[in-house]
């Protein structure tokens, strides 16, 4: 008998071969109670192929282990979007240094011109910063960021159907989706570095996030008010959803608090995040929840006053970008600070 886990398990191949057969709606059920009641589940039956993901992870491994100049050849401060490669210790959570680097992957677009009257938030648009030595690594991420998308895509459908909409209510928000990778290397706390915040507390802006784990942990999460370790699960991604999908769904989903704990001695770990959220310039409502789901919403906005959601989404994840990476801001964005 296998151990129990402390997120449930959802398999989303039924949903995948038939939205309308009854491992569909089996998948939906189980989605619905598991955004209601925690906000994070074990996502497995998504499709995406174990190679893929071994490819991924041994690029990953072999970025990491390049001399420091040449990961920072690519360092973010090179990027107006927040792409590329972050140092040990340049990103902030709560205000304190995260112990652990990272690179950043989005969606692959030219940079656009910028208008005086268009949003702040254009400026998050446009070119990947790509390591030149190590040509595998962009041919692997973007494959597995295509594979990954299509995942995010059933899964919207299936929250609709979860919410008591038509099963396309969310397609316009996302099509295309804004995307984001983080590759991350948690090393452990050294005297140098002696914190063990690989990521402090926090919840996501967005819609979804799918995380995939190696085999040393550290990943935990709320639930019900305490903090549990969230171990890998062979074959699976950790899946929780935003504040945004928190805000749409007038707070009959919950966005899950999480955090990472640093490695023991002598241990790193490498974990992949991806986040699959709307476009910047759609315009998000709260949806009209059927009365037995009304009943169970309690409203959709932030409890934290200094991080309030804003429907807004562009906006909203440029603030993210600005707070988490002020070393960037201030090359590129210092008029918005």
């Amino acid at each position: 008998m296998s151990a129990p886990t402390p997120l449930p398990v959802l398999d989303l191949s039924g949903f995948r071969a038939d939205p309308d057969g009854p491992g569909g709606v089996e998948f939906v059920e189980a989605l619905r109670d598991a955004f209601h009641g925690i906000g994070a589940a074990y996502l497995v039956g998504h499709g995406v192929s174990d190679d893929l993901v071994a490819r991924v992870r041994q690029v990953a491994e072999e970025f990491f282990a390049l001399p420091e100049e040449e990961r920072l050849a690519i360092e973010n401060v090179h990027s107006p979007q927040f792409r590329g490669y972050t140092r040990l210790g340049n990103e902030h959570t709560n205000g304190l240094r995260d112990l652990r680097d990272q690179i950043d992957i989005g969606r692959e677009t030219p940079a656009p011109e910028i208008h005086p009257d268009d949003p702040a938030w254009l400026r998050l648009r446009g070119p990947n910063l790509w390591p030149e030595g190590l040509p595998a690594f962009r041919a692997a991420v973007s494959e597995y960021n295509t594979a990954v998308e299509e995942v995010g895509h059933a899964l919207m459908r299936a929250v609709s159907l979860a919410l008591g909409q038509p099963v396309d209510h969310f397609d316009a928000l996302v099509t295309p989706p804004e995307v984001l990778t983080k590759i991350i290397r948690y090393p452990a706390p050294s005297e140098t570095f002696p914190t063990d915040q690989g990521v402090g507390a926090h919840t996501d802006a967005g819609f979804l996030t799918l995380l995939h784990q190696d085999t040393v942990g550290g990943f935990e999460a709320e639930v019900h008010g305490t903090w549990v370790a969230v171990p890998p699960l062979p074959g699976s991604f950790v899946l929780n959803i935003g504040e945004l999908l928190q805000l749409v769904s007038n707070g009959y989903f919950r966005a899950t608090p999480h955090r990472v704990v640093s490695p023991p001695k002598g241990v790193q770990r490498i974990s992949i995040a991806y986040f699959f959220n709307p476009r910047f310039e759609a315009e998000i409502e709260a949806v009209t929840l059927p009365p037995a789901l009304a009943a169970e919403a309690p409203g959709g906005a932030s409890a934290d006053p200094d991080n309030p959601i804003l429907s807004d989404y562009g906006s909203n994840t440029l603030k993210v970008r600005l707070r988490a990476h002020p070393d960037v801001a201030a090359r590129h964005h210092a008029d918005l600070l």
